[in-house]
């Protein structure tokens, strides 16, 4: 029951990140994403630091892996995801987002060898078509006259870094401590950051700052999105598997066009209700409707802290 209750506030929670990134879109991106990776890091270090030095070999010794996952699923992924809310709506953001799921089995296909069935495919390709659906309105005839949003241009970057995360997630997550992995990795991206968000101000000019509705967005994005949903979600995992847990986040785009439509004004087509609809199905289609392979594995018990 907790488990199911869990889902429901990491829907919201992370409709929560795409509408306040849309909210508060007047800063530039990479400042929105250093800050709110800052913030993270400081709630995240008194309770990680000592795990995270404990391990700190098993961490050097998979250091490729980890850097990957560092840079695609914390350094790169929301990056792009504020950069697209500059120039396109939360709603087609959140669709696009669902679309998660159906790229990380097709990258899982070729990297790891997992083969698909027929009916999977089928759930990608109606899932890509009701992306595609979602950004032109409805109006796929006119595909080549349609003037392309950068903004939806960005989300294929979130897309395929957040895909890239999970496959390496689910490959070497499990080597190390979580908070200390989560830790370390927002660390790495406060670093890498830092240079790129001062070259941001000097070309931009350093943003001025709104007392009430930045510093609460930020702290909102620092705090929720990026440390209290993934405690839920890893607990909800844990209790559902993950194939359960993921079907939750298929109601996002719901959430997040109810969400625009009442706080951020947006207009919320009948064609882009459509094509959520289309894209919630595919997904189903893809990651529920898959035979496991029954192989041997040693599970070692992660620890949670």
């Amino acid at each position: 029951m907790y488990s199911y209750l869990f889902m429901v506030l990491v829907v919201i929670i992370y409709a929560g990140n795409i509408l306040i990134g849309k909210a508060i879109n007047d800063l530039p991106p990479f400042t929105i994403a250093f800050i709110r990776l800052l913030i993270a890091f400081l709630v995240l270090f008194p309770l990680g630091y000592k795990k995270a030095w404990k391990y700190r070999l098993t961490f050097w010794e998979n250091k490729q892996p980890f850097l990957i996952m560092a840079l695609a699923g914390i350094t790169f992924f929301n990056t792009f995801i504020y950069g697209a809310l500059q120039f396109t709506t939360a709603t087609n953001v959140s669709v696009l987002e669902s679309v998660i799921p159906v790229v990380t089995v097709i990258i899982s296909s070729f990297l790891l060898k997992e083969k698909l069935s027929f009916i999977q495919w089928s759930g990608i390709m109606l899932s890509l078509l009701g992306a595609v659906w979602v950004v032109l309105d409805g109006r796929l005839f006119q595909l080549t006259s349609m003037a392309w949003n950068i903004g939806d241009g960005l989300m294929i970057g979130s897309i395929v870094s957040w895909a890239v995360y999970s496959v390496y997630v689910k490959q070497y997550m499990h080597l190390f401590p979580s908070f200390a992995a989560i830790l370390l990795m927002t660390g790495i991206s406060v670093v890498l950051l830092f240079p790129v968000v001062l070259i941001e101000w000097w070309v931009t000019g350093v943003p001025s700052f709104n007392g009430s509705s930045h510093v609460l967005g930020l702290l909102y994005l620092g705090i929720f999105p990026s440390f209290i949903a993934l405690i839920l979600y890893n607990r909800a995992v844990d209790a559902l598997g993950p194939s359960k847990a993921s079907v939750f986040l298929n109601f996002l785009p719901v959430v997040t066009m109810v969400g625009a439509y009442f706080w951020l004004g947006e207009t919320i087509t009948v064609m882009q209700m459509a094509g959520a609809l289309i894209v919630i199905g595919g997904v189903i289609l893809t990651t529920q409707f898959n035979k496991p392979r029954r192989r041997k594995v040693d599970y070692k018990k992660q620890e949670v802290l």
